[in-house]
């Protein structure tokens, strides 16, 4: 990846990071954990990928995205208003009564192609997104992405034989393989491992990579725009809480706001990273 580039995904995701914090502090409640952990992901999808038009939500020929791990909507709200989608001050209203953003992603915000939040639901939407697409034979993408604790899920799987069966190659899921859920280790709670071998068996074209290293991302996108008559899952090791010291790695922080102490720590720890990324 150049150079440059690389540099401006990294200063985005960090705003992106202050938005997700800002969102999760005001609202008193939401998920930062998994928000934080899908930072890079969402902002290289959404300003080195995917073809969308802040101006034109509902344009028909635009790429389609579903958050199907809802709970993490802080980090989609953040990209969208970091887009344009919406105002960025709309973050600091997530999910008060009447406020434009709620908990889980609603269909009718700028830049939302799904409502979701009830586990399993979004990657089976997206699967009949990608066979519209295909239907229609238009040639927009359509992605998804899925938490690892989500995958213990058997709508999932569903999905996944459904988007083998028709050949979805317009189709990209990511797990965000964070390795934690509400309740404690994935692999204590309900173990989806062997995660690549899991979907291969199921008939996708698997790709592993580190989530927060901008040049694999790349590469992994480029490597799904090369599958053809299959659907491409990209299962992306991350860091629950990425960015923020004392939310990595700490299952507490998958559903809890922080405190005006916190969140002043975790703002200070962004700041100082994105004055270092633009000095």
């Amino acid at each position: 990846m150049d150079a440059t580039i690389k540099k401006q995904l990294e200063i985005t995701a960090c705003k992106v990071r202050l938005g997700i914090i800002e969102g999760v502090f005001n609202a008193k409640s939401g998920h930062p954990g998994g928000s934080l952990s899908i930072a890079d992901m969402l902002t290289y999808l959404y300003f080195a990928k995917m073809n969308v038009y802040p101006d034109k939500p509902d344009e028909p020929s635009r790429d389609r995205f579903v958050l199907s791990k809802g709970h993490t909507a802080p980090a989609l709200y953040s990209v969208l208003a970091e887009k344009g989608f919406f105002p960025k001050d709309e973050l600091k209203s997530l999910r008060h009564i009447g406020a434009l953003l709620q908990g889980h992603p609603c269909i009718h915000i700028p830049g939302v192609d799904m409502s979701s939040g009830s586990l399993g639901q979004g990657i089976s939407a997206a699967c009949g997104m990608a066979l519209s697409g295909k239907i229609s034979n238009s040639t927009y993408k359509v992605y998804t992405v899925l938490g690892d604790g989500e995958i213990e899920e058997g709508q999932v799987w569903e999905a996944a034989m459904f988007a083998a069966h028709y050949k979805l190659d317009n189709l990209v899921a990511v797990v965000d393989n964070n390795g934690l859920q509400i309740d404690g280790k994935i692999s204590d709670v309900m173990s989806p491992y062997p995660i690549k071998e899991k979907f291969e068996a199921f008939g996708w074209h698997a790709i592993e990579i580190d989530a927060h290293d901008f040049d694999a991302i790349e590469a992994a996108f480029n490597e799904a725009e090369t599958v053809s008559g299959q659907p491409v899952v990209i299962i992306q090791k991350s860091v629950k809480g990425k960015g923020v010291s004392f939310m990595e790695n700490q299952v507490g922080w998958h559903g809890t706001a922080p405190n005006k102490e916190q969140y002043d720590q975790a703002v200070s720890e962004l700041t100082a990273k994105l004055n270092e990324l633009e000095g």
